[in-house]
């Protein structure tokens, strides 16, 4: 009879309400929470580093229709050049723009490190990012971006989402991390792992689940085709 009140109570509205509006916020002012970074932690493994999701969330200035329109015509202006630069960064990668909201987007998977590919970015499209960057909140101090590319290198980091790790208490080790303790913090109990999910979703709003979902091995696709010897 517990067990059933105790599974019924979290989905009565009342509960839900006290839930989202005073205890949400009573644990975030208790248990101060630091913002998790996005995009995926780099390793040595050659095979980790396969496939890893870029999302990239970044809120327009005039969110009004005619502010997502000025977007997506920021897109199919620069269509030819993105497809001539995207074919001359030095990574195995796939990508588009999307408009979620308020936001314009650009989710990608690609191979290796994030920095090199925002460097690639820059080096083949900068221009291109530059007319959508200018379109969004606080893109004026990033551009162009050719003059300024460690610091857009941080601002996209900045608007990439954070990646919410596919093994449950990874969020653990990654909130010890960004505040220094060690595994034997005693922090890892997995009764509290609720508590620390939903304070970081509190300061997280956008967050990707996982780190995607791979559908061939280890390798990446320059490395097939030199196996076949068919270059690249």
């Amino acid at each position: 009879m517990l067990d059933r009140l105790v599974d019924w109570l979290p989905t009565t509205g009342p509960f839900k309400f006290i839930a989202a509006r005073i205890l949400v916020p009573f644990w975030a002012w208790r248990t101060p929470v630091k913002k998790l970074p996005g995009g995926p932690p780099f390793s040595i493994q050659p095979g980790d580093n396969l496939q890893r999701m870029m999302n990239l969330v970044m809120p327009l200035k005039d969110k009004s229709a005619i502010g997502r329109a000025v977007a997506a015509l920021a897109i199919a202006q620069n269509v030819d050049e993105i497809y001539a630069g995207l074919d001359n960064v030095g990574t195995v990668h796939f990508a588009r723009f999307v408009i979620v909201d308020n936001n314009i987007c650009m989710l990608s998977v690609y191979d290796g490190d994030f920095t090199n590919y925002i460097r690639d970015f820059i080096a083949t499209i900068g221009s291109v990012f530059d007319a959508v960057v200018k379109l969004v909140e606080g893109g004026d101090a990033v551009i162009p971006s050719e003059h300024n590319i460690e610091k857009f290198i941080d601002w996209v980091h900045a608007h990439d989402m954070y990646q919410v790790p596919d093994l449950a208490t990874g969020i653990l080790r990654d909130q010890e991390q960004l505040k220094g303790d060690t595994a034997e913090s005693g922090n890892d109990d997995l009764r509290l792992l609720p508590r620390e999910l939903i304070l970081q979703l509190n300061v997280n709003t956008n967050v990707s689940l996982g780190s995607g979902y791979r559908a061939y091995p280890g390798y990446s696709a320059a490395q097939v085709r030199k196996q076949f010897g068919i270059g690249w």
